[in-house]
């Protein structure tokens, strides 16, 4: 099918990257069809770029395999066998996506918070519906833990997501706070 005949941009998302999403078709044929909200279209389309240039770095391959909403932010999984260092730029893709869409409303694209109120959404002012936003410590709204085992140790790493400029400022580890 025509990306001109596709009723939305989902269609031409998947046309536009076969070797990552699989077999193009209507939408149960292509493995990862986009379950997500209009206003996470940007944020796919750079996902989508920055997972084809680490995979064409390396001529493996890999297929998304899933992308949909959880917990109010974007889920992306991918299935392959890439290199180490690929595997690191794809999950590090995936992390930016995924800390971009915790901050753009679902419904339009606009700067968003995540808000609850039955169900948890990153929705701007005008689509809040009534959810009261989600209060975090200030200055702590972006911020990215990651705790990986290495070597049979834990090691965590602190980053704060910035949405200006679409990419994570490392932090060393962040001091413990005095007990009040």
């Amino acid at each position: 099918m025509a990306s001109s005949t596709r009723p939305d941009w989902r269609g031409s998302l998947v046309e536009s990257y076969p070797d990552l999403f699989g077999p193009v078709g209507d939408p149960p044929a292509a493995a990862g069809w986009p379950c997500c909200g209009d206003g996470w279209r940007d944020v796919l389309e750079r996902a989508c770029v920055r997972i084809r240039a680490a995979v064409e770095a390396d001529g493996g391959t890999v297929r998304i395999v899933s992308v949909q909403e959880k917990y109010g932010t974007l889920r992306i999984d991918w299935r392959g066998a890439p290199s180490p260092d690929v595997a690191a730029r794809l999950e590090e893709a995936v992390d930016l996506a995924e800390a971009r869409s915790a901050t753009t409303c679902d419904v339009c694209g606009a700067f968003g918070v995540l808000r609850g109120g039955g169900w948890l959404a990153t929705r701007c002012a005008a689509h809040a519906e009534g959810r009261p936003a989600i209060e975090f410590e200030e200055g702590f709204e972006n911020l990215q833990v990651e705790r990986r085992l290495v070597g049979g140790r834990w090691r965590s790493r602190f980053r704060f997501y910035d949405r200006s400029d679409d990419r994570f400022v490392e932090l060393g580890r962040p001091r413990r706070r005095p007990s009040e």
